[in-house]
């Protein structure tokens, strides 16, 4: 069927019939054309110059002497008449030869890469929008032909390939526009003010035109590349590493802020990769060992922050950062540890160490767990370079801060404080140590009435029960047992009394603690001479508890026995509360007025050391109560006593057993030959134990077995002495044949 849009198709051939009866019938009918229709001679060429002349006009920017919907028309009239192909291909050749005249405009010689720059972009915007129109006048074709044949180019696409293959890809000019970028971007690096309009418009350009990565990109990465590599050295040997690390953060951010302005996308991460290689990933090193151990000692948070946010960003930035952050715990720790003259503030210090590192891991390093454990295997190794020192300290610490002394800070502060320390707690080796002055600290506690709060002491009797099993505070438990069943043995005993009012004792209130042997410290038996009215009371209790407790024995202990004392002086009556050792000798002094060393030894009976350090604490001390003659702070044999009646104090109630909660070298050589004891004694049954189940064993694997069965720190000498001690006593021996084999004897 012919198109009927045409003016000069012949008028359909209507034919219609109609008729007087009811439902009438229309026919319609359509008849080819009898001739085919013909264009007009010469119309092709009249039209393609219309178009023609519409073409150069834009390109040269003058006035178009058609109307834009007269030049529409022509070019659909030409499509429909099957010129589409003719039409296009005209076009091109009419496009191409504008852009290689265009050529001519950037050949002519400039020094001025900006003025360049400025001409490259005016012509190119020119262009496109030339391009616009002419598309806009060759739509008809762009949507029908085009789009019906796969393999010809639209004519925005034929546009941008005549300028790329004509215009960029010209060696010349590619290379002067290239540069003129690149020296535009290094002057916005260094600071100056640049067309950055310029730059987006011409980066754009290259992008459009498909040539942005290999015309581009690569000489600009290798000139960041330089640049960085080259800024790098100078600055890190420059600044101070706080500095240069906020230098490298600025940088980082003026690229990214370039990337949004005018580089593709597709140059992120190369761009920022080299800038993280040159600034970062080439100063790992250096940076960690200048500037790492300064900015921890001087607890400088944002700082340690930054670093690890751009350490975050290279391989193996962390793994550089946590190795030396372990090594810098383990120096810094090591010296708080090793130290002798820091036991007195070791504890302390170690709790404020911890605090400040845990802070800098939880805020500087976002809680990372490596370096969570990185901190924790560093504490464990240096505060055990110091073998049993640190848990002796740790022990003594507790009992500090639990004696009724410590108002430093409130329950609730003491819970958290003593939290902290199970932390420290669960680094030592020797646990056994820890326990040993636990236990004698907290029997002088409890004996001596001492503690500050029994919540408190329970509070952490449940953490080491919850760390370390109920075995190892069996003990401790028991010996608030057997404060409790005092209670009521004291309570029964004073009823007791009051049934034989016949019985004359002198008017003391005594308090028994009747103790366990197993759960409390071993205490060396002191035979002393009592005073005759505690030794009365002494043989009531023991008739009243033996009565009770048939087949029991008591041995009196009276090392942290202590007493209140009614005292008149000339100022007025005071308390004096006092060890029972202060206190027998403070009665010798209701009977004599003058007394010499010798005499108040003979009569008490008291171990010389022991008396010694009595007399001191009541002649040479803050609360005076005894003269002593001659003057001095050391007590000597010829040394004489006598009361101090001029004796005077603010308070009426003065307490003078200080001394008894004082931690003499004896006890503290005692205790740590008890634990020394203990450890020999795992060792034997650790050995005995492993043979038993073992029957022969070389003496590698006896050793290996042993460090994975004892809970102290055990070095191979001492387990040699104790296999050699077994050996003589006869539980295992020497194989025959082989001398490193050991036999276990049934």
């Amino acid at each position: 069927m012919a198109d009927t849009r045409r003016s000069n198709v012949s008028a359909l051939n209507l034919s219609l019939n109609s008729s007087l009866k009811s439902n009438p019938t229309k026919k319609l009918v359509v008849k080819n054309l009898k001739t085919k229709p013909s264009i007009p001679d010469n119309y092709q060429d009249q039209t393609w110059e219309k178009l023609r002349e519409a073409v150069i006009a834009i390109q040269t920017s003058t006035a178009i002497q058609y109307t834009m919907e007269t030049l529409y028309q022509a070019v659909e009239n030409m499509c429909n008449y099957n010129l589409a192909a003719a039409l296009y291909n005209k076009l091109i050749e009419l496009s191409e030869t504008h852009v290689k005249k265009l050529l001519l405009n950037f050949t002519e010689v400039t020094n001025d890469k900006i003025i360049f720059l400025k001409k490259v972009n005016q012509h190119w915007s020119s262009h496109c929008e030339q391009m616009l129109m002419i598309r806009s006048i060759f739509l008809y074709l762009d949507r029908t032909y085009v789009l019906q044949n796969p393999n010809v180019n639209s004519i925005w696409d034929m546009g941008l390939n005549l300028f790329r293959h004509h215009i960029m890809l010209n060696t010349n000019v590619q290379n002067r526009a290239v540069d003129g970028l690149l020296l535009l971007i290094e002057k916005e690096r260094q600071g100056d003010m640049v067309d950055k309009t310029l730059l987006k418009s011409l980066l754009r350009m290259l992008s459009d035109l498909k040539i942005y990565q290999d015309a581009f990109e690569g000489k600009f990465l290798q000139a960041t590349e330089r640049l960085y590599a080259t800024e790098g050295s100078r600055l890190m040997n420059e600044l101070e590493v706080s500095e240069y690390l906020y230098h490298v953060e600025k940088r980082l951010s003026e690229e990214n802020e370039r990337l949004i302005h005018y580089l593709d996308a597709s140059t992120k991460w190369s761009l920022i990769h080299t800038v993280e290689k040159q600034l970062i990933s080439e100063h790992v090193s250096t940076i960690l060992q200048k500037g790492l151990e300064q900015l921890l000692n001087e607890n400088r948070l944002d700082d340690l922050k930054l670093m690890y946010n751009l350490l975050t960003r290279v391989k193996k930035g962390l793994t550089e950062l946590c190795i030396n952050f372990n090594g810098y715990i383990k120096k810094y720790g090591r010296t708080i540890v090793i130290d002798p003259e820091k036991d007195k503030t070791m504890v302390q210090e170690l709790l404020d160490f911890k605090d400040r590192m845990d802070i800098i891991v939880k805020q500087c390093f976002q809680g990372n767990e490596k370096f969570g454990n990185s901190l924790k295997e560093a504490f464990e190794h240096f505060v055990n370079q110091r073998t049993n020192k640190p848990a002796e300290l740790i022990a003594k610490f507790v009992d500090s801060k639990l004696k009724i002394g410590n108002k430093e800070s409130t329950e609730e502060e003491l819970e958290k404080l003593l939290d902290k320390i199970m932390v420290l707690f669960r680094f030592i080796h020797g646990k056994d140590v820890f326990e040993a002055f636990y236990k004698k600290d907290l029997a002088k506690r409890l004996l001596l009435g001492k503690s500050a709060s029994v919540d408190a002491e329970k509070s952490m009797l449940s953490k080491l029960k919850q760390e370390c099993g109920g075995g190892f505070t069996s003990k401790l438990e028991g010996m608030f047992k057997d404060m409790e069943i005092s209670k009521d043995i004291n309570v029964a005993y004073k009823q007791y009394l009051a049934h034989f009012k016949d019985i004359q004792l002198s008017v003391i209130d005594m308090t028994v603690n009747i103790l366990t042997m197993g759960h409390w410290p071993t205490y060396t038996v002191t035979e002393v001479a009592m005073p005759n009215e505690i030794i009365e009371y002494q043989e009531h209790f023991n008739k009243f508890y033996l009565a009770k407790h048939n087949g029991r024995k008591l041995q009196w202990q009276p090392t942290l026995g202590h007493c209140v004392l009614r005292s008149q002086f000339k100022q007025g009556n005071k308390e004096l509360q006092v060890s029972l050792f202060q206190a027998m000798v403070l009665l010798l002094f209701n009977e004599y007025q003058l007394l010499h060393f010798k005499e108040v030894k003979t009569m008490t009976n008291m171990e010389d050391i022991e008396l010694r350090r009595t007399l001191q604490s009541l002649a040479c001390g803050k609360a005076r109560v005894l003269i002593k003659s001659p003057k001095g702070r050391d007590i000597g044999d010829d040394d004489q006593f006598s009361i101090n009646n001029d004796f005077s104090n603010k308070l009426y109630r003065i307490k003078i057993n200080q001394v008894q909660m004082k931690e003499t070298n004896e006890e503290q050589k005692a205790t740590e030959e008890r634990v020394y004891q203990d450890r020999q004694y795992q060792m034997d049954a650790a050995i005995v134990r492993i043979m038993k189940m073992r029957k022969s064993l070389m003496h590698n694997l006896l050793i290996s077995e042993l460090f994975n069965q004892l809970k102290f720190p055990a070095k191979p000498a001492d387990l040699k002495k104790r296999i050699e001690s077994l050996i003589d006593r006869d539980y295992m021996e020497r194989d025959k044949d082989n001398p490193n084999q050991y036999n276990y004897i049934a």
